[in-house]
This record gives structure tokens, sequence and C-alpha cells, in this order.
């Protein structure tokens, strides 16, 4: 295990008519079933429970076991769906339409992904949303859907352009500003809300404290639990101010894995004391803060339960610890249940009960929905799952809703998504937030700020990784059009062509992203472009830890994100334009320490 006390000095007309026609439809039609009175909708309050208590009575066995998943669906449109999403979804549920699928289970949510084709645009969405919730209503108990996605923004962004794309967690954690953290969460939210989305999976509680990590890394806000605890209360605020369930993740915390629980099942070496010190703080402080949910982590922690079962299927964790020590009251909604973390000991159809028999209440994305539901139906007519137990967690998943306001109105209208989503007063904010992330590590010559007045010519190359949302970058490109908008002559080329190129230029500017440790192509890159003479400037585009692994360059920033807003962030930075002010929320091991960062 990698040493813990080095560590820690370490988200189109036609469309729009049918949104607008379906808000006026759900105005015309007045009250639903379980609709709740206005006083219900502020965040933070709780519903009257003998309300939900009476929807709850006039559920089906089936209707309350729908309630508890939370699925994927194939296609842009609930009804409409492209011929291959079609048949993905008869594939995968033996349905052909995302509004059948929400029939025939009674399903509590769905959970938006690009790759499922749920995302194209802010207009296409919040139709989705619309035919979604109108196949909800209409069917079963007539219970308005809990639509969610995991909209983090950094690394992790399943809705890009033009929506408002702000900057991760580690990025808003070297900028080390709770108002920051709260004023992205709420633009975020708020544009979350507009199209239809009522949950989102954030913000990451997870302490980075080993580089290694390959799945959290940038997603968390650094590696001080006192620090990220600020932050994570501040995010759940900026969520649920504006009218979206925010979802603090992983519990217990993910943060010091060597495995992605996507992919195997990883185990938390932490001590029971360390997890209290390290890991504990920011989810009491999101529980504190009153967040609506949190997320349950795949791994295996034997400090706190030496069965050897993931975190999402302890009793011991969930309930001993979330519910009983922290005084969790809201709900608890496992990671996705089609990772391999979940399934490595249990079969797809045992995984489900166990969950909530360790105290889960939403059952997110599982590989077999009909055996999932089946299955919890299965343990409830065995008497292995109480009807009680049940109905336990559909009151506090009603109790989300009512609270999001979902039981009074859970449609959105064209309004919501034209006067809000993507609006400038949201790009300008993400901008002045952006431009207190970007860190200057080292720069002992005192080669920047570059003198635009000047035009010096600069080379940019390196790694150009897919935006996390598919709609902005390449970063090279973007950081070398805005370098030459504030007035230096900067070119854009790849890897191969930079050391050939590199002759006669002021500076080359390479971009890198988690590079490895030893011997790697993106090393060898920079050797070989500071060995022309020419002066190296390297920008750390994801995780901050590259500069330990390359040869040291005659300036060094970390931008913790690759999206055109740390572009332009960087740009300004580069340029004088903007002073760096961001400050490592991670320890660089034998480089940087917790903290550091240079001011101009």
């Amino acid at each position: 295990m990698p040493n813990h006390a080095s560590r820690r000095n370490l988200l189109a007309a036609a469309a729009m008519a049918a949104v607008t026609a379906a808000g006026a439809a759900s105005a015309a039609a007045g009250p639903r079933r379980g609709s709740v009175p206005d006083d219900a909708r502020p965040p933070g309050s709780r519903p009257g429970r003998a309300r939900l208590r009476a929807i709850v009575d006039g559920m089906s066995l089936d209707e309350k076991v729908g309630q508890l998943f939370v699925s994927r669906a194939y296609g842009h449109s609930a009804t409409d769906p492209e011929p291959a999403d079609a048949e993905q979804n008869l594939a995968a549920f033996g349905v052909r339409t995302a509004a059948e699928l929400v029939s025939r289970y009674h399903l509590g949510g769905i959970i938006y992904f690009a790759w499922a084709h749920n995302t194209r645009d802010p207009r296409q969405i919040a139709s989705l949303s619309v035919g979604l919730q109108q196949a909800a209503l209409t069917t079963g108990a007539r219970i308005p859907l809990l639509l969610s996605t995991d909209q983090e923004h950094g690394a992790v962004a399943r809705i890009g352009r033009p929506a408002a794309l702000l900057p991760g967690a580690m990025a808003l954690g070297a900028a080390g500003s709770t108002a920051h953290a709260r004023r992205a969460a709420r633009i975020a939210g708020t544009e979350l809300a507009a199209m239809g989305i009522r949950q989102d999976y954030a913000p990451v509680a997870d302490v980075n404290v080993n580089p290694a990590n390959p799945v959290i890394g940038v997603r968390s806000f650094g590696s001080d639990p006192h620090a990220v605890a600020e932050l994570v209360a501040a995010q759940v605020h900026g969520y649920q101010g504006a009218g979206v369930a925010a979802t603090a993740k992983h519990f217990p915390g993910h943060g010091d894995t060597e495995t992605d629980s996507h992919v195997g099942l990883p185990v938390m070496r932490h001590t029971r004391a360390t997890w209290e010190e390290l890991d504990e703080p920011p989810f009491r402080a999101a529980v504190e803060a009153g967040v609506d949910a949190i997320m349950t982590a795949h791994i295996v922690f034997p400090a706190l339960d030496p069965s050897g079962d993931p975190a999402t299927l302890s009793r011991p964790i969930v309930t001993g610890l979330l519910r009983e020590r922290l005084g969790f009251e809201g709900v608890v909604v496992t990671d996705a249940l089609d990772m391999a973390g979940v399934r490595q000991k249990y079969g797809d159809d045992r995984v489900p009960v166990l969950a909530l028999l360790a105290g889960c209440d939403q059952l997110l994305n599982p590989p077999d929905l009909g055996l999932a539901h089946r299955s919890v139906r299965a343990a409830v007519e065995a008497g292995e799952l109480s009807a009680a137990r049940i109905e336990q967690s559909v009151l506090r998943i009603l109790e989300l809703k009512a609270r999001r306001g979902l039981l009074d109105e859970a449609y959105t209208t064209g309004r919501d998504v034209d006067g809000v989503v993507g609006i400038q007063e949201h790009l300008d904010a993400a901008d002045t937030i952006a431009a207190a992330t970007t860190t200057l590590l080292a720069d002992p010559h005192g080669l920047v700020p570059f003198d635009g007045t000047a035009g010096p010519r600069l080379l940019v190359t390196g790694a150009d990784p897919v935006s996390p949302s598919g709609t902005t970058g390449p970063p090279t490109v973007v950081l070398a059009r805005e370098l030459t908008a504030l007035g230096c002559r900067a070119t854009a080329v790849p890897p191969a062509r930079a050391v050939a190129a590199a002759p006669g230029h002021a500076a080359v500017l390479v971009c890198t992203y988690n590079v490895p440790e030893g011997m790697s192509p993106q090393r060898t890159l920079v050797a070989d472009l500071i060995a022309t003479g020419v002066p190296v400037v390297s920008l750390a585009v994801r995780n901050p830890y590259d500069p330990a692994r390359l040869p040291a360059c005659a300036v060094e920033l970390a931008t913790y994100s690759w999206t055109d807003v740390e572009m332009r962030a960087a740009a300004r930075v580069l340029t004088g334009r903007v002073r760096p002010s961001g400050r490592l929320p991670v320890p660089v091991p034998g480089r940087y320490p917790l903290g550091h960062g240079l001011t101009r």
C-alpha cells in the first residue's frame, strides 16, 4: 500500500413544441395522484409523511419494486427512437421504447448517458424528459420519474455545449473558494432542472490521496479531508438550491484505491481510525448540509466490514456507518450495478436483493433489469425482504421527489430551456470561476506571462483527449486559438511534427495527460523538445501529477481539465490577462507540496 502520510503531504423546434405542449397539458390536467402542497417544495424541507404514506399504501408490489430501480434506456426520444436504439432496447429489456420500459417496470427513475444517445442537445433532452414523465404519469401508480445523470463537470460531463461546462472538482479545489463551488453547482443544477433532470450524481466526496487512483483523480476536490468537506457542502447547497437532488459519492470513500471498480473490485486498506480521519469528514459534511442522496462504492473495506462484501452490499457500512453513525435519513443509491466491482462475488440475481438488505434504496442500472426486478419481488414473496423494508425505501424515494417538487410539477417547458441553458451569464461565470483554478507550478526564469503585444511565436502540441461531453476541443487547437486571440502567434501541431517545428519559436507548449511512471511517449516527446533548446511549457490537463513523471520544464502548469473553459483560463494566465492564483489541492510526490502555487 502506498504511504498515506506522504499522500496527505500529497456534467429542435418540434421537440420544443412537444415540451411546451406537455407542460400545458400538465397544467390543464390539474393535481395528479400523489401531488403534494407547495410547502413541500423548498430545499431541505421534509414532506408530510402521512400524504406520502397514503401513496405507498395504494401501490401494488410491482409498483413498489419498480420505484427502487433507476435504469438506462436507449434513444433520444421516449417514443420514437432511432431504429438502432429501438433494437438495443428490445435486446436489453424486451421493449422498443423508453416509454414502454417505464410502463412495463413502473420505474422510479431513468439515468441519461451520452452513449445511450440520450443527450444530443438541451432541447432534445427536455423533450425526452417530458416524454418519459408522460409515460410515468399515465400508467401504474402515476408517480413522476427521478431523471438523473453524471454531470460532475470537468472530467465527467454527459451534457456538453450549448450547456455551460464548468470547472470540475479538483479545479475548484485549486481555487479553494466555497463561493465558486456553490455557484458552479447552482448553475449546473439550474441548467439540469431546465432539461427535466432532477438528480445529479455529484459532488464527489472522495478524498484523493493516491496518485495511482485510476478512477477518481481530478473528480475529487483534493487530498485534504477538511477542504474537501467544505467544498462538498457548498456544492450540495448549490445543487439543491437549484431544485436538483445532489448525490455525494462514493461512500465510504474511494480515494485511495488502485483498481477501477468498473473493471475490478478495489480493496481499501485504511484502518478504521484512518477512515474516520480521512474519508469520513466529507460525507459527514454532506449529511449535515442536508444532502438528498449518497451513492455507495463497489469497494471492499476490511477495516469496516471483514466479510469481503463490497460496501454496496455491506450492512455494517450502509446501515451501521451511513445510517446509524452519520445519521443519514435520505436516499442511498448504489453505484451502477453493471460494474464489475459489485458482480464478482454474487450473481446478478442476488446483488439487488443484498443491496436492499444492506440498507440501499435506489438500485442503479442493473445489467438485466427484468432479472433484478423479478429477484427483488421473489425475495419479498419468500420473506427474505419484508414488505416494510421495501416500503421504507419507497417512502424515502417519494420524499425526495416531493422535496424537489416533482410530485407537484414533473414537466419542464420550452421557456425553461431557452431562458436558462447555456445563457451568457452562465458562460461568463464559468470563465470567472476557471480563472481562479489554473495553477502555475514552476517558472524559475520568469518566462510567463508572454507579452502579447510583441506577438511571440508559440508552438502548441501534445495530448488531445476527447472532450468528456464530446463537444469541446481538441485542447491544443483551443489553446492555440485563445493565445492567438490574446496577441500571440500560436500554432497547434501534432506530436509527430513538434520536434522538427520547434526551432524559431519563443516556446513550445505541451499538453500532457496522465503521464505514466517510467518511459512513455509523452515523456520522450517532452525530453526531445527540451533538447531543441526551445523553452518548454508543460500543461497537465488532467491529473496534476504529470510533472513528477517528466523532465523539468521551463514552465509547468496544472489545469485539471481539458475542456475549452480551462484552456481559455490557461491562455489568460500565460499572457498575463489573469494572475495565476490556483493552489495544488493535492501534493505532487517528489516535486510540489499540497498548497503549492506561484503568483505573479
